[in-house]
């Protein structure tokens, strides 16, 4: 099974064709013989086009349907304009980067084979007759003849001409194929006596010069040179001056639409000309307007990708900023809570250091309260000790006369009547006051026996 996968894909390689089903069949009718069906492939190739003349009008020989049909192709929407399937020589379709495949005229456009060199190293590239294949023409080869061409001819020619372009036969059929024109092909026979007068008189006039550029693309080749030799016999010019036009379709074939052999007058040529453009308008007409509509579709689909697209980063930038939205309002509720934490915390610490500071002052004024013993009774050794407070609140007691000034502090303190802790005690006649120096002082020894007034001055 590998090995019959190993062939077909060989022969694909090898022939340039893309259809695996007409390859398979291709080698069944050789016994899967890989060396045999490419060989023969190549031979029958190289013979078509021979086979398909004949010595009477070749317009009368074929019919285009059934040549179509022979050769595997859609049949053309106008047959007519093709009455002759030219098989070109693979050395020719390798010397280029090939046709891209594409609707046009006879239903495809042509698809670029390549033929490797390992073709003539294996032994497989034997054309008729036993004889090898030509070396394969590469496309600076190519492009650098028909250049030569162009600058020769253009010398010979200075004044109106065609504009030949300078580049290798098969990349001037894909010019032709991109700018929807027929390919206009001259063979230039340098030595044949009547090609100076066909030049000049013909090729060269303005109305058949101004005609060409306007309506096709001009390709030209000496038929001396590599390329050209390989088209004049492909073409099969018997005779010079040689043109024809032709059209690209498939399986490295062109369609020849016309060819003009011998000296022509240019009013025939313009004739001739005029009416292959006008059968094949109609071709050329749908290719381009199917060539426009799938620009059309290709640009309406970029532009509903940009449009997909900017819809896309527009949801994406919205979902952005609902999610930066939502993290923000997150890490703000995050900071208030840890914030309402904090001041809870800070409220109940502060809650607790003033019970704290509360159970600390009430066990202070228990303390300076049994500190202070029983009031005393009236007597002469006792001194009457009236308080006033800021608030006008008074309270009154009796100290023993040998009692100190910081009793009298002990009992303001343990009335828990401030709640600040830095007062003084003052007598109003004289202003005395007794401070936290003279608290060691007894009442008597302050002035303050036998009876005393004093009121609390805040510090």
């Amino acid at each position: 099974m590998v090995d019959v996968a190993d062939k077909l894909a060989c022969f694909q390689a090898v022939t340039g064709l893309e259809d695996p089903d007409l390859c398979t069949e291709i080698l069944q009718a050789h016994g899967w013989d890989l060396e045999l069906a490419i060989s023969s492939f190549t031979s029958s190739n190289q013979s078509s086009a021979s086979t398909i003349t004949s010595d009477s009008d070749p317009r009368d020989s074929l019919d285009p349907t059934q040549s179509a049909s022979s050769s595997g192709l859609v049949p053309a929407p106008n047959p007519s304009i093709a009455w002759k399937l030219v098989t070109l020589p693979f050395s020719v379709i390798s010397g280029s980067l090939g046709l891209v495949s594409g609707a046009v005229g006879l239903g495809l456009w042509a698809a670029g084979g390549v033929l490797s060199y390992s073709l003539g190293m294996i032994g497989l590239g034997q054309g008729r007759g036993g004889e090898s294949s030509a070396r394969l023409v590469s496309v600076s080869a190519a492009a650098s003849e028909a250049m030569e061409f162009v600058a020769a001819f253009e010398r010979d020619y200075p004044t109106t001409r065609p504009n030949f372009v300078g580049e290798g036969f098969m990349d001037a059929l894909q010019r032709s194929r991109n700018c929807f024109k027929l390919l206009f092909v001259y063979l230039h026979s340098p030595d044949h006596p009547d090609s100076p007068v066909f030049c000049g008189r013909t090729l060269c006039s303005e109305a058949v010069a101004a005609f060409v550029n306007e309506n096709f693309v001009a390709w030209g080749a000496d038929i001396r040179a590599s390329e050209g030799f390989k088209m004049s016999n492909s073409l099969k010019a018997s005779r010079f001056p040689f043109c024809a036009v032709v059209m690209p379709t498939t399986n490295q074939r062109i369609a020849l639409l016309q060819q003009v052999e011998g000296p022509t007058s240019p009013e025939e040529m313009l004739t001739m000309l005029q009416k292959v453009l006008e059968e094949s308008s109609p071709v050329l007409v749908a290719a381009r307007l199917d060539a426009e509509e799938r620009r059309n579709n290709m640009r309406l689909r970029e532009e509903q990708d940009a449009a997909y697209r900017a819809a896309l980063e527009a949801d994406q930038a919205r979902e952005r900023q609902r999610r930066e939205e939502q993290e923000r309002l997150e890490r703000e509720a995050a900071e208030a809570e840890q914030k309402r934490k904090e001041e809870e915390e800070a409220h109940e610490r502060a809650a607790r250091e003033a019970a704290e500071k509360e159970a600390a002052r009430a066990r202070m004024r228990e303390q300076k309260a049994l500190s202070l013993g029983d009031e005393p009774e009236k007597r002469p050794s006792v001194t009457q000790v009236l308080v006033r407070f800021p608030t006008g609140e008074r309270k009154e007691r009796r100290f023993h006369s040998t009692a100190t000034i910081q009793s009298v502090y002990d009992y303001v303190d343990s009335l828990g009547c401030l709640e600040v802790e830095d007062y003084s005690l003052v007598s109003n006649f004289p202003r005395v006051t007794y401070g936290r120096d003279k608290q060691s002082l007894s009442l008597k020894e302050a002035g303050l026996h036998p009876q005393a007034s004093l009121f609390v001055e805040l510090n």
